[in-house]
């Protein structure tokens, strides 16, 4: 089962709004449909809450050391509890998908985002599970720093939000545990409903 859940985001208020903070989202609804509480903990240097599931303790996360010092929160909490990397669940944007689009996947390579550089490094490995909300890409790789640190257009916005509530439906079988299931969830869209052909014109 998923025992730490991990939002990746910038701290401070002129990022809350940003598509790099896809994560601190993610993570703060799921805080809020579990009725968690997220507060600062100096040892983890980060936001956290627990609870427990069937037993076990389940933490969400959101470290407070900026973007390319995730590692140091995510390594700082899993060592302590004694958490594998198979056990975490790293919510953050993606480049490579479009706004409206999430996709779960386990391991892999770092793509590039700096978040995952430094919890591959804390970690020792890249066996963890990620949840990738879709922001788009500018089309160009030098905008790219600039992309991620600006708001999103308010459609751009919207279809974020919505990605973000599909695959919250997904949070009771990634509790439990069960992957194959949520991935299903998460990878099932529902068929967008037909225009209705307009009238002619007069």
């Amino acid at each position: 089962m998923i025992k730490l859940f991990v939002g990746l985001g910038n701290p401070g208020p002129e990022y809350e709004g940003t598509r790099h903070n896809a994560g601190f989202w993610w993570i703060d609804a799921l805080a809020r449909d579990l009725r968690l509480q997220l507060v600062p903990d100096r040892n983890y240097y980060g936001l956290v809450a627990r609870t427990s599931v069937q037993g076990e303790s389940v933490w969400l996360l959101e470290p407070q050391t900026f973007m390319n010092l995730s590692g140091k929160s995510v390594g700082a909490l899993a060592r302590f509890f004694k958490i594998k990397p198979e056990e975490i669940l790293v919510v953050h944007d993606e480049l490579d998908l479009p706004p409206g689009q999430v996709k779960l996947k386990r391991g892999g390579g770092h793509g590039g985002h700096n978040g995952l550089r430094d919890i591959h490094a804390q970690l020792g490995s890249s066996d963890y599970w990620r949840l990738r909300i879709g922001i788009g890409h500018p089309g160009d790789k030098q905008e790219v720093p600039n992309w991620v640190l600006r708001k999103p257009a308010p459609d751009q916005r919207s279809l974020m939000e919505d990605s973000i509530i599909h695959a919250l439906q997904a949070s009771p079988e990634l509790l439990a545990g069960d992957m194959d299931k949520a991935t299903l969830k998460i990878h099932t869209t529902k068929p967008q409903r037909p225009k209705l052909p307009r009238p002619p014109a007069a």
